[in-house]
């Protein structure tokens, strides 16, 4: 009575065998695509960090030179530098502001479809009318702080948000934030709106205000889509680039320079494409070690 079972085994184990080689034909066309565009370009960005190179002719082979003299490069050391003040700040205020704006909202019953078009419309505008849109806005000529310098009010002449190097960096933040942190309502509101009403009724028996909802109940019952949000906005803010070239192009006198920009034009105004390519990888190299922190965590039972 076992050969008939082990015959019927054995075929179901050929036909799984002819779905997973029918699905791998399947994504093959797609697999080689991928190779074109994403892994062959990585792959030759890598080997052009590895020469001196200027983008039109030969590249010489110099090793790690390039890496070496990133460590000494005072623009590269700065622009990272304002990457990490980024960072922080996206890694804070628009997060904060999501969360209370999530939570508040939550709260409604009626018209909170409404609330969360109006919350989400900035996000669905294109980061470089956006751009455009804010610096015509905080123009020193012809902006909102010159119309109202023109009526008389007082304390509004020569306010330079853009032009100051003080407050060039937060001004192109906030900018970035207002199309940004309307997204994270509406993310944080549905993954609020996933978790068990029990748990908040537990706590209101338990005698607990909305704080402690907001503390013992929201913020563990969102953890992984907080979490998600969090290395999105890092690896974002490592790369970020079109907002700071549209309204400073890393300017004034370089205080809101990033490696990004600095990358753009030490490959294409100062045809150093093999240094460019250095500063490329070392980002790329940040974002997957932090890819694998993460990947780690949820290995060891983070339940991120």
């Amino acid at each position: 009575m076992a050969m008939p079972s082990a015959r019927v085994t054995e075929t179901r184990r050929r036909r799984l065998r002819s779905r997973h080689l029918a699905g791998w034909l399947c994504l093959l066309p797609f697999l080689a695509v991928n190779f074109i565009v994403i892994l062959g370009p990585s792959l030759s960005t890598f080997y052009y960090s590895l020469t001196d190179w200027n983008g039109i002719g030969p590249a010489t082979y110099i090793g790690l030179q390039n890496f070496r003299d990133l460590t000494h490069d005072h623009n590269f050391v700065e622009a990272f530098r304002h990457v990490i003040i980024w960072t922080c700040f996206f890694l804070t205020v628009p997060i904060a502001m999501g969360l209370l704006g999530s939570f508040l909202l939550s709260q409604i019953t009626r018209g909170q479809m409404l609330f969360r078009l109006l919350y989400f419309i900035p996000y669905t505008i294109a980061s470089v009318v956006n751009a455009s849109m804010w610096k015509n806005i905080f123009d020193t000529r012809r902006g909102i702080f010159a119309q109202l310098d023109n009526l008389g009010v007082p304390g509004m002449d020569n306010i330079s948000i853009f032009g100051s190097t003080r407050n060039a960096l937060w001004g192109v933040a906030w900018v970035d934030n207002w199309h940004w942190w309307g997204f994270l309502v509406v993310v944080f509101l549905a993954a609020m709106q996933s978790v068990d009403q029990e748990l908040y009724d537990a706590v209101k028996l338990d005698g607990g205000g909305r704080w402690r909802e907001f503390r013992d109940v929201t913020i563990p019952g969102i953890l992984p889509t907080l979490v998600f949000i969090l290395l999105l906005t890092i690896i974002a803010s490592l790369l970020v680039f079109d907002y700071i070239y549209i309204i400073t192009q890393g300017g004034p006198a370089g205080s809101t320079e990033m490696v990004g920009t600095l990358l753009y034009k030490t490959a294409f105004e100062m045809f150093e494409a093999g240094y460019a390519a250095a500063m490329g990888v070392t980002m790329t190299l940040l974002s997957v070690l932090i890819m694998l922190g993460y990947r780690t965590l949820q290995r060891r039972g983070w339940e991120v």
